[in-house]
């Protein structure tokens, strides 16, 4: 039988390294998922989930379980990855095309079907583009509400604890963010 996370946690609190194992595999691929959307790099993504389980591996002393692990984890994720990409904007940023096509995951990436038609593989790539171009004009804090609300599906309340913020802020930011994207992508859709 599978283990809560709360039991999890609290073994972790007593010194279970291997609890928090148990926990990093139960949400690595959901924590690299959530940093991916907001940074739009595969290895900086991969960084910012090794970065936020650290954090709250050395953290977890002071986890009040007011909320759950997840939504804790979350919150410690998006605030790292929002903080990579501002020291990006920051940085002269690389042409898209010098990353390297098909070694970043994300949109493009999603495997290819066997019987899928070729004008279909590219339409869909072309639309993966724009979308990912529309998300980059969002601000972070609207490119994290979109992606937790619409990627991981989470609820207002669960996106309120991860971003700290109130309901009322989380639904304002949706809003914005979701009339955005279909402003941006109208002609598309």
């Amino acid at each position: 039988m599978e283990q809560s996370d709360w039991e999890l946690v609290r073994q972790c609190k007593s010194g279970d390294r291997q609890a928090f194992r148990e926990l990093v595999e139960r949400y690595q691929r959901k924590t690299v998922a959530i940093a991916f959307g907001i940074v739009h790099d595969r290895e900086d993504a991969l960084e910012v989930a090794q970065e936020a389980f650290a954090k709250a591996f050395t953290s977890i002393q002071k986890f009040k379980e007011e909320a759950s692990f997840y939504t804790w984890l979350y919150r410690i994720t998006v605030n790292l990855a929002i903080d990579r990409q501002r020291q990006k904007n920051r940085q002269p940023l690389l042409d898209r095309d010098d990353q390297g096509e098909g070694e970043g995951g994300g949109i493009e990436a999603m495997p290819d079907s066997a019987d899928t038609d070729p004008f279909e593989k590219v339409k869909d790539k072309e639309l993966g583009e724009r979308i990912r171009e529309a998300l980059d004009e969002l601000t972070p804090a609207h490119k994290a509400v979109i992606l937790l609300r619409e990627v991981e599906g989470l609820s207002y309340e669960e996106i309120s604890d991860v971003l700290q913020c109130s309901r009322g802020t989380v639904m304002s930011r949706l809003h914005y963010a979701r009339k955005k994207l279909q402003s941006r992508l109208r002609d598309d859709l």
